[in-house]
């Protein structure tokens, strides 16, 4: 099962091309959205960092049929023992939910790999 970085979720929100390995892959193994993603792109938009077609983001994601992956005591965990590589709080809570979920991270943020070696870097 594949969780989506924000990056990746807002640009398939907006319609942006996405390369056709990665749709493909969505399809087939199906993927999931944290909780995360909404709230920071609602804060971004706040700051004026992020244009937004809705305010209603959760409820964007899902009519693209993408679940959200809520946060769970375990992601706190292992967000503690976490290296302190990379500074996001919402990255780095991200890349906790996917380690203890056991899921591949789809991101376009190299640093994830870092963490991950598993991380899809589109």
């Amino acid at each position: 099962m594949l969780l989506l970085d924000t990056n990746i979720v807002y640009r398939w929100l907006m319609g942006v091309t996405m390369p056709p390995p990665l749709i493909e892959r969505v399809r087939g193994e199906g993927a999931l959205v944290s909780i995360l993603s909404p709230w920071e792109m609602l804060i971004k938009h706040q700051i004026g960092k992020l244009d937004l077609p809705t305010l209603d983001v959760a409820g964007d994601i899902a009519a693209q049929g993408f679940p959200l992956l809520p946060i769970k005591p375990e992601h706190l965990l292992i967000l503690g023992d976490l290296p302190f590589l990379h500074r996001d709080p919402f990255d780095r809570l991200l890349l906790a939910q996917a380690k203890a979920e056991k899921m591949i991270v789809v991101t376009s943020d190299r640093i994830f790999s870092e963490y991950l070696p598993d991380a899809w870097v589109v």
